[in-house]
C-alpha cells in the first residue's frame, strides 16, 4: 500500500486543486494510473489538498523512496500522519507537574 513519489505525481498531474481525498482517488483510477497509487491516495486521511505538495507528505511512501527524502519531509509526513487509533478521551495523558508536585491545583 505505497508507492513513490514520481508515480503519484504522475497520476495527478492534470487534477485541479484544491481537491478532496475522493477526488484524487477517482482521477487517478480514471487516468490508468498503477493499482499501489491508487491505493496509496485511499490510505490518505479525508482532508482537502492544496497542493501536490501537501498530497505528497500524505501519502506512504516505500522505503526505497524514503532514501531519496530529505528528514525534514520525513518529520512533517509523521507529524501529519499521527493518528493512534484512540478516541481522544482514550489516550493516556501525561500528569500536569505542578499537581504532581503539590498534589492538587490550587486554583491558580
Amino acid at each position: 500500500m505505497s508507492t513513490d513519489r514520481e508515480s503519484v505525481k504522475a497520476a495527478l498531474s492534470s487534477v485541479d486543486f484544491p481537491a478532496d481525498k475522493e477526488t484524487l482517488v477517482t482521477h487517478a483510477e480514471s487516468h490508468g494510473s498503477a493499482e499501489d497509487v491508487a491505493q496509496a491516495l485511499r490510505a490518505m486521511p479525508p482532508a482537502e489538498y492544496e497542493n501536490i505538495g501537501e498530497v505528497i507528505q500524505s501519502v506512504p511512501m516505500d522505503m526505497g523512496a524514503e532514501e531519496g527524502r530529505s528528514s525534514s519531509d520525513k518529520a512533517k509526513q509523521a507529524r501529519h500522519n499521527t493518528r493512534s487509533g484512540l478516541a481522544e478521551h482514550q489516550t493516556e495523558v501525561p500528569a500536569n507537574p505542578i499537581v504532581e508536585e503539590l498534589g492538587e491545583n490550587r486554583g491558580s
